[in-house]
């Protein structure tokens, strides 16, 4: 048998072994923990359901991916410990959470960079293709690289967790962003890695039947940082094995997850608000706010997920053509970063008349 037969009929045992996985841990998350993962807050803004649902996405994403890895290391006799560690690290941060075990959002924060500055040092993770001239030299010192690239899992990791909690939002938006980075692989004929990729991009499928239209399952933070943390692992690996493409198109790429994190951030400092504490002024906050005025509230959640990621997929499209061209690709990133943000200030407007 040939090896892209092989490997097709892996993937597609894969999909069927994860779809039931998912179905178990639907079937029984009710009674995980004593029902503990139950979200039973009918109160807050995303809340669209009105019965409890379980936070156990998270749960069924690392079982089907440590599955996958397990797959991969008889297939290519290879063990994946940078994607295993932070698979399991990020899940375990997020699970905290789930289980409702009272940790204030700072001291996340320092657990949750002690976890990814130990697993970026001692892999280790490095970032080998940058289009910024000034920082090629400082990329080469160990301690400021770490740096680096712990802020991009940092950016990308809780941009993950802020847009989470609409139907599909946010895993369809990780969907779009490893069909990219599949599509780029594929064409550099990186086939090992892009089935790693298809193998998320197929988790990601098996969620969201259970989690849209209607939600009889959340991700939770552990899906929330687990997912999120390895669409940024993929995209640094990706930069790093396609150097002829401009670090810039992986910048627009991300540049949702990443902007939605920075604006907030500033956004609420100039406030006077908490920067690391939850408001209800997002961008998916307030488009939701308007969307749900001529849908209904019911539909504004899952219509708000499918209007704002078709927008994020028309943004990005136009940096294919020109992945290749750092100028093009950093001037239409820093746009990009200028459309949210008119964006944003023409819906608060709106809300707030």
């Amino acid at each position: 048998m040939e090896a892209g037969s092989i490997e097709s009929s892996f993937l597609s045992l894969f999909a069927l072994i994860t779809f039931f996985i998912f179905l178990i841990i639907n079937k029984f998350s009710h009674k995980i923990l004593n029902g503990t993962l139950l979200d039973s807050n009918f109160t807050k803004p995303q809340a669209f359901h009105t019965t409890p649902v379980s936070r156990s996405g998270g749960i069924a994403c690392l079982i089907s991916f440590n599955f996958f890895l397990y797959i991969y290391y008889l297939i290519y006799s290879e063990i994946l410990y940078d994607y295993l560690l932070i698979s399991i690290s990020m899940f375990f941060i997020g699970f905290i959470d789930d289980m409702r075990i009272n940790i204030k959002p700072f001291k996340r924060l320092i657990l949750m960079i002690l976890f990814l500055s130990s697993i970026i040092y001692f892999i280790p993770i490095k970032i080998m293709n940058i289009d910024i001239p000034f920082l090629i030299p400082l990329m080469k010192n160990e301690y400021f690289s770490l740096v680096f690239v712990l802020l991009c899992f940092l950016f990308i990791v809780n941009g993950a967790n802020l847009i989470d909690g609409f139907n599909g939002l946010l895993v369809i938006n990780l969907i779009i962003i490893n069909l990219v980075l599949t599509y780029i692989n594929l064409t550099s004929n990186n086939t090992e890695f892009s089935i790693l990729l298809i193998s998320q991009i197929i988790i990601l499928l098996s969620f969201l039947l259970f989690n849209f239209p209607n939600a009889k399952i959340f991700f939770g933070d552990s899906g929330a940082y687990l997912m999120g943390s390895l669409v940024a692992f993929n995209t640094i690996t990706t930069n790093n094995l396609n150097p002829n493409i401009s670090s810039f198109f992986y910048c627009s790429l991300l540049f949702y997850l990443f902007f939605e994190v920075f604006f907030s951030f500033f956004r609420k400092i100039i406030k006077k608000k908490s920067p690391i504490h939850p408001d209800k002024e997002h961008l998916h906050m307030l488009s939701f706010y308007k969307i749900s005025q001529i849908t209904g509230v019911a539909k504004g959640n899952y219509y708000n997920s499918i209007v704002i990621n078709i927008c994020y997929l028309i943004l990005i499209s136009p940096g294919l053509y020109f992945l290749n061209d750092p100028t093009i690709s950093r001037n239409w990133f820093f746009a990009l970063l200028a459309i949210y943000s008119l964006i944003y200030l023409r819906l608060y407007r709106l809300t707030k008349i």
